[in-house]
């Protein structure tokens, strides 16, 4: 199957520039497409010094939705928005008061890759950090998806006046072009290799697989088997933005369905491939039976429920079903809201994004008539981080009122 490889490499211009990015990029082209991903084929898309979050979204959206292997190289500089303290990789228009309209929020990306198949996705990264998201590093992992390898480095900061280059991303592409392809935590190796070599220390190194092998989640069996519950660890797989539950929390779970071997028993590996195969309704049933087990063992406001809740609404969205997604990506918003949760939060802002996203692709006036109000009202409390979204809102709802 061919693979996918995604090529961003940005800094802000002027000032402050930490690296140059998109010096990399012309040594990264000249890799055969073949050898960058990994597989027999591939396809290549390169975004050099973007300006707008929103474009690089739908092409990492696009990206992360492709059949088969996903290899993505990102080159840049990490900076925290001033209002939440939250990372983000700096854009070409990106200054320190602008980071969170300007930059593209790391979670952002965690976000787009959380359903991909486990084992289908690595991200190799060359990082620059400015002194504050350097000190929130020394706290907090840059977290990149349950199910993404992650391989690279994050350097700390070199000096006001001094533009970096990006040396690891030139050490790995300078070993690509060789035309051989190691495996990708033996190319990691030999880039760090040959940047310690150069005299550049202190780097935070990113080998990272945030899948613990401890953790084994059972695959619930579709409801029409018959099949009596067994007991099994409490709340959803790890990802999206719910958090664990603690180990050894009994549930009653339906009874694992058997398996190939050597296959993982992640739930969400099952749902992937059922989406894969185009099995929609059987990937939501085995969503909605780990909701409901989330729901009784934690309640519906929980993170639990609301991971699969998550879930579901992408369902729809991969099954072709615009309405049944906005409304569970409505339903997201409130329930977080609802719970405490405040309205520029990354949880609530991405859900009433994906609502937003998703009403604009229902065909049937009727229908997004009837929903627009209550998009339009969460858009008025969650406005989110795109100028002029919530006008879009009512100025659509205005239309189809017309239309009607």
């Amino acid at each position: 199957m061919p693979g996918t490889v995604l090529l961003l490499a940005a800094s802000p211009v002027g000032r402050g520039r930490l690296v140059d990015a998109a010096s990399v990029l012309p040594v990264l082209a000249a890799v055969p497409p073949a050898v960058l991903a990994g597989t027999d084929t591939a396809n290549v898309v390169e975004l050099a010094d973007p300006l707008e979050p929103q474009a690089v979204l739908t092409r990492l959206r696009a990206a992360a939705t492709a059949p088969g292997p996903l290899t993505l190289f990102v080159t840049g500089q990490l900076q925290l928005d001033r209002r939440q303290r939250l990372p983000h990789l700096a854009l070409a228009r990106t200054t320190p008061a602008t980071v969170r309209y300007t930059g593209l929020p790391w979670h952002w990306l965690r976000e787009e890759l959380r359903l991909r198949p486990p084992g289908s996705t690595t991200l190799v990264a060359d990082l620059h950090a400015d002194p504050e998201s350097w000190q929130w590093l020394g706290a907090n992992p840059l977290d990149c998806g349950r199910t993404t390898a992650v391989y690279g480095r994050i350097a700390p900061p070199r000096g006001r006046r001094t533009v970096a280059a990006p040396t690891y991303m030139k050490a790995v592409a300078t070993i690509l072009r060789s035309g051989s392809r190691p495996a990708v935590d033996q190319l990691h190796q030999a880039a760090v290799t040959r940047v310690a070599a150069d005299g550049e220390v202190g780097d935070l190194l990113l080998p990272q697989h945030l899948v613990p092998a401890q953790q084994q989640w059972p695959v619930p069996a579709p409801s029409w088997t018959g099949q009596q519950p067994v007991a099994a660890p409490a709340g959803p797989a790890p990802g999206g933005g719910g958090a664990v539950a603690a180990a050894g929390a009994p549930a009653a779970v339906p009874a694992a369905r058997p398996s190939a071997p050597g296959a993982s028993p992640d739930p969400h590996t099952a749902i992937s491939a059922a989406v894969k195969d185009g099995r929609h309704r059987e990937a939501d049933e085995l969503a909605a039976q780990w909701e409901r087990q989330a729901r009784d063992a934690h309640g519906d406001g929980s993170d639990q429920a609301l991971h699969w809740a998550e879930v579901r609404a992408d369902l729809a969205m991969f099954a072709g079903d615009a309405e049944r997604s906005c409304r569970t990506w409505l339903t997201v918003a409130e329930a977080r809201l609802a719970a405490g949760q405040p309205a520029d939060a990354p949880a609530v802002e991405a859900a009433v994004d994906r609502a937003h996203h998703q009403w604009g692709r229902i065909g049937d006036p009727a229908r997004a008539r009837e929903l627009g109000p209550a998009l339009a009202e969460l858009r008025r409390r969650v406005p989110g981080r795109r100028e002029g979204a919530l006008d879009d809102v009512r100025g659509r709802l205005r239309d189809l009122q017309t239309q009607a």
